[in-house]
Parts: C-alpha cells; structure tokens; sequence
C-alpha cells in the first residue's frame, strides 16, 4: 500500500536541500541576473529622484543573492545615496546566510541592512497592530507568492506603501513555464496542504486589472536539466522530483499510477526539451513591474 504522501515544506531541511540542488540545476539565478544587468536600470530610473535616502523592501529576500544584485544596480544608479534595505524572511537558515553573504562582501557602504524573521502577513499584522506605515521606494517580491495564503490582498497591501515615484516588482513562474503545465494537470493531486498555492505570471494581469494597478510584463527564459529524475533511485533526481511536486520523498510515497503519469508528462513538450539525450524542464519565469 502507498504511504499517504506530504507535502514537500513538512520538512524544512529536505525542502531547503532540494531548493539548492534546483538553483543548481537551473539558470534560475542566471536568467534573473541578466534582468537585473538589463531591465532593471530602466525599472528603477526614477525611484529615488532627488533623495538621500532609498528606502528598498525585499519580501522573501531568502539568502540574499539576488537582493545584492538588485541593490548595487540601485546604488550605481544613485551614488551618493544612502540605501536602507529592509528584509522580511522566515527562514532563520535563509537569514543567517543572507548575513554570512553580507558580511563577506565588499563595496556595501551607503547600504543599512535590517532583517524582519517572519512571514509577509506577519509583518503586515505587526505595522497594522503598531499603526505604522512606512514608505517604501522600491519593493521586489522574488519567488514568494507561492507562500502567501490571499495574494491579491497581499499585492495590495505592499502596493499601498509605495512612495510616488516606487516600483514593485514581482518574480513568479511565467503561465509559458512547465510549471504551469504540471500544476494545471496535477496540482489537485499534490499534498499542499494549505502550505502554498499553485500561482504562476499569467494569474496576476487578472488581479492587477481588477484593482485597476498599471503594470509592465516581462517573459525570463529558463530551464532546469532534470535528465536525473529519470534514473531510478538517484539521490539527486528523487530531490528534484519533490521540488517539482511539492511533495516529499515523492518517488518513494506517491501512488504508482500518479507516479507512471507525472514522469511521462514531465518528458512531454508542454514540461520540457529532450536535448542530447538530456531533458530540460521549461523553467521560465515571468515579471511584472507595478506602478504606484
């Protein structure tokens, strides 16, 4: 009999273990940076005129990659400026190595880092609860709406901490991804267990519009070599399954027929390329950029 399967962030340290291995695997990161080096200096041309201060949001800041890349693309373009860079993450692991990181590099005068250990609701609850509200000229969301349990309220609330001239940017997984593709087949058959929610860049232009928000689309080509998940019993590949579906020990607990399924679609063209005998799963990503 099948064990009854759970969902993948019921155990922190396998979830974290197989997020590593999927940065590895994917140009995840890389696709990101070459937003960052291209687009991002149009996005941010204007969010700190005329300011001595900048005050920046990261919402899920994680480990703090990409957060350092996006804030030496701010200070390049406002160098006399004085960056306060604020982080809400959960995860003490992501915390603590975003301060390692931090620690370790170089050229970050000018940029105040504070951390905030708790969810995106949790800091929105504690500013409602102390009356506060502060100002924010940019607030970047990257891979976090997953987590959130009502999004388009969510967007709403960091919306409405923009300063005039303000973006916030937001990084999901684009609706062209093979994402989007596995969750609209199999995401009922996932154990989510109210611990995330299966939205990608094609759900938001409905909420944005909704709220009457003006926004810019941008499509971030990716993909992620999951050639291993199709070797019986690699350490690696049984990883990257449980990414893939959220669920942990997947090749180990989900029903045969599920698992029969889920492997031939993972091969199919709406999930991947077959190149050199190695399959690459379409990992694109989508932003979009909102106004105030």
């Amino acid at each position: 009999m099948a064990l009854p399967t759970r969902n993948l962030l019921a155990d922190p340290d396998r979830y974290l273990q197989s997020f590593r291995l999927f940065l590895e695997r994917s140009t995840e990161h890389q696709s990101m940076q070459e937003f960052v080096e291209r687009q991002l200096p149009d996005v941010i041309a204007s969010i700190g005129n005329g300011k001595s201060t900048i005050n920046v949001l990261s919402v899920g800041g994680g480990a703090g990659e990409m957060d350092l890349q996006i804030l030496s693309k701010i200070r390049a373009r406002y160098p006399g400026a004085t960056i306060n860079n604020d982080v809400i993450e959960p995860s003490a692991d992501q915390v603590s190595k975003y301060k390692e990181r931090v620690a370790q590099a170089s050229n970050l005068e000018n940029i105040k880092f504070t951390w905030h250990k708790e969810t995106a609701y949790e800091y929105e609850s504690r500013m409602n609860a102390e009356k506060k509200t502060k100002k924010w000229d940019f607030i970047h969301m990257i891979q976090m709406l997953y987590y959130v349990k009502d999004i388009p309220a969510t967007i709403r609330y960091f919306h409405s901490l923009l300063e005039s001239q303000a973006k916030l940017l937001i990084i999901l997984v684009s609706g062209k991804s093979g994402w989007e593709t596995l969750w609209k087949k199999y995401g009922s058959s996932f154990p989510l267990e109210d611990l995330c929610t299966y939205v990608s860049c094609a759900d938001l232009p409905r909420m944005l519009d909704s709220a009457g928000l003006k926004y810019q689309l941008y499509e971030l080509p990716s993909h992620m070599d999951i050639t291993s998940c199709f070797i019986e019993g690699d350490k690696d590949g049984e990883l990257l399954l449980d990414f893939l579906t959220e669920t942990l020990d997947f090749a180990k607990t989900a029903p045969p027929e599920l698992k029969r399924q889920i492997m031939e679609e993972l091969r199919k063209p709406g999930c991947s390329e077959i190149r050199d005998g190695k399959v690459f799963f379409n990992n694109n990503l989508g932003v979009i950029v909102i106004e105030p």
